[in-house]
């Protein structure tokens, strides 16, 4: 693995040089080697040649030699093979093994050869030792048999001189009459071997330094464009657009460069227009969040007044009560005050009209409040302004226009207040909104006689976390679909009727509380019920950045 990764860092040039010539280097080794071999078996086989050659001549002609036991014959046929420098010995001995005749004996001797036949060789073989002498030299020690043709002529046929048909010839034998044994020296073939390896090393060496420099010639033609292509991106990867690769060429590296270059232009006009769009993108952003400012208004305001036309009828009720005891109340107190003289008034009645009007006081100002709460609601401000908010007293101000409709469809209400509830950072009108919405949505989704639960509670700071303000919203109803719980928020997605809703209520409602820094959840079972869970933080939301705003601005798209 660390070799890979070596080679892996390696330049391109080196990736290429390194395999080739390794490989080069090996091929040329295998193939000298083996011609090396082959030459070394060449040489050896042709002395091998030659002196079988000659002694097989010798031994034909010391035949007669050996058969008359002339030494001198014998002797002078010994030094024509003697004038060889590869001949270090010849000895002709006779089957007895004494020596008839014999050059370069002391040759022998000296050189330490032991490959004596001792008449072990036979009268139809010949014998090739190889043999190393003590002065450290290779030998090759060549051994025949000398031998005699034998015509034998039976009893019968004796002083037959004529007619003889070939079943009556002689018979013929071979003997062995003496050994004739050659050694020849191996320096010779083996200085020509040695000359032969150097000269095969010698000529790799010069072709794969040869091949090494050519190749490196060329791998240095072709990575030098690459190499320019390389300087040229990494300057590019730096912001450097000016930048082109000066590549003239119609292979495939030159048309890289070309397409490359290409690039680059591609890319400083793209640069170019970018930096023309940065420098409007400011007033673009602006303008754009105008106007997302400027719908969002518009849309909760649209919210506000479709739930102000679904309280009309509460609130018509809830005021209707009050202003019936005032009316009630003022036209007794004028009927009793026509009647009786201010003089002949008793202190009784008098005490009569301070409660009539205590109670048309009271009940005006009751009116006063459902008014004053309704137009809180109704109120369009392009600005979100958060102040401190009493959560507790914003759900009982939203139930004082809501909770007539709950009591016309048989819903009860209960709720569950944190009295120790701490104040927010927040807008009150918003968050009405939302409970509105959430009271209403639970009042569709539930069947006269269940009842609507809402809870307040407070979670204190842990660690780096702060406190939250935690509101339920809680019904028995029909429930929402799973698949449809994934879009609950979601624009102008609605689960009602046609014509009773306009899939803006929750949407509206997700973007308040996203824009109060909290969170809104829903958990919901088929047929049990739902429950919307809101958490606002007790501390004012940092600034929002940009890109918080574009998210604010989705009015809670998922």
């Amino acid at each position: 693995m660390n070799l890979r990764a070596k080679f892996m860092g390696m330049s391109l040039r080196l990736k290429f040089i390194i395999p080739i010539a390794a490989m080069l280097v090996v091929s040329m080794l295998a193939i000298s080697g083996y011609l090396v071999r082959r030459q070394s078996e060449s040489f050896r086989h042709e002395l091998e040649v030659t002196g079988e050659t000659m002694v097989r001549v010798l031994a034909i002609d010391a035949e007669s030699g050996v058969l008359f036991g002339s030494k001198y014959d014998l002797e002078e046929l010994l030094k024509a093979p003697a004038q060889f420098d590869v001949v270090t010995y010849t000895i002709i001995t006779g089957v007895d093994g004494v020596v008839l005749a014999q050059i370069g004996d002391s040759a022998k001797q000296a050189a330490g050869i032991d490959a004596s036949n001792n008449g072990s060789v036979n009268a139809s073989s010949r014998q090739y030792v190889y043999t190393t002498g003590k002065d450290g030299n290779e030998y090759l020690v060549i051994s025949s048999p000398i031998v005699t043709v034998k015509h034998t002529v039976s009893r019968e046929n004796l002083g037959i001189t004529g007619g003889l048909d070939s079943t009556l010839a002689a018979e013929k034998s071979e003997e062995v009459i003496g050994y004739i044994e050659m050694g020849l020296s191996l320096q010779h073939v083996n200085r020509s071997i040695l000359e032969a390896k150097i000269a095969s090393y010698f000529l790799t060496a010069i072709i794969v330094i040869g091949a090494i420099l050519l190749l490196t010639f060329t791998v240095g033609i072709v990575a030098r464009p690459i190499t320019r292509l390389v300087e040229v991106t990494d300057r590019v990867s730096h912001g450097d657009l000016n930048a082109k690769v000066e590549i003239n060429q119609a292979d495939e590296i030159g048309h890289l460069a070309r397409t490359f270059n290409n690039m680059i232009e591609s890319l400083r006009q793209s640069r170019s227009e970018i930096e023309q769009y940065n420098r409007t993108l400011e007033e673009k952003i602006v303008e754009r969040t105008l106007q997302l400012e400027e719908a969002q208004a518009q849309l909760i305001q649209s919210e506000k007044m479709g739930a102000i036309g679904q309280l009309a009828a509460g609130v018509a009720h809830e005021l209707n009560n009050p202003l019936g005891g005032i009316l009630g109340y003022a036209q007794f107190t004028l009927e009793k005050l026509q009647k009786n003289v201010p003089e002949k008034t008793t202190s009784k009645e008098v005490q009569s009209y301070i409660r009539y009007v205590s109670d048309i006081e009271a009940q005006a100002r009751r009116c006063k409040t459902i008014v004053q709460n309704l137009l809180r609601f109704s109120r369009s401000s392009r600005t979100v302004e958060f102040d401190e908010v009493d959560v507790n007293k914003a759900i009982e101000e939203t139930l004082t226009f809501v909770g007539h409709q709950l009591h016309l469809n048989q819903i009860k209400l209960e709720t569950v207040l944190d009295s120790n509830l701490p104040h927010i950072q927040g807008n009150a009108g918003q968050l009405q909104q939302v409970f509105t919405n959430l009271i209403i949505n639970a009042m569709h989704a539930s069947p006269a006689g269940s009842t609507v639960m809402i809870t307040s509670r407070f979670s204190p700071a842990l660690g780096e976390f702060g406190g939250t303000v935690e509101l339920s919203f809680i019904d028995h109803g029909s429930g929402i679909k799973e698949e449809h719980l994934k879009r609950i928020f979601e624009p102008f997605f609605t689960t009602k009727e046609v014509g009773k809703g306009t899939g803006l209520g929750l949407s509206v409602s997700y973007g308040i509380i996203k824009e109060h820094g909290g969170e809104i959840s829903v958990q919901s079972t088929v047929g049990k019920g739902t429950t919307f869970t809101i958490i606002l933080p007790i501390q004012k939301p940092e600034p929002e950045t940009d890109k918080d705003q574009k998210q604010s601005f989705s009015f809670g798209v998922r």
